[in-house]
């Protein structure tokens, strides 16, 4: 059974930082790829960003080049998210997902599995 794990999640005050965690289980980060999306409330989840392991290729939305970071351990089937510069915009459910594909424009695409998710709130 698939299981993917986040944490890190939090209130922090605008321009602050948080590192989200996604834990995997069951599931190898080798050969196949993992992204983080989020929803806001009362909007749809969109994509965030994605890293696939074959190539090491890692893509961002736009609105988040620049200030987060996606990365991941093996070893530990862990991936990452470092989030800068956090904006009250960034206030959001955020999930880990894992898949065999993602791309620049970091969609749902190629994602099977997928996380409960880990409330950020951006807020002073």
């Amino acid at each position: 059974e698939v299981q993917l794990v986040e944490s890190g999640g939090g209130l922090v005050q605008p321009g602050g930082s948080l590192r989200l965690s996604c834990a995997a289980s069951g599931f190898t980060f080798d050969g196949n790829a993992f992204g983080w999306f989020r929803q806001a409330p009362g909007k749809e989840r969109e994509g965030v960003s994605c890293i696939r392991s074959f190539s090491n290729s890692t893509y961002y939305v736009d609105s988040v080049k620049g200030r987060f970071t996606i990365d991941s351990d093996n070893a530990k089937n862990t991936v990452y998210l470092q989030m800068n510069n956090l904006k009250p915009e960034g206030t959001a459910v955020y999930y880990c997902a894992a898949g065999h594909f993602c791309s620049a424009a970091v969609t749902h695409y190629g994602m099977n599995y997928w996380g409960k998710g880990t409330l950020v709130t951006v807020s002073s």
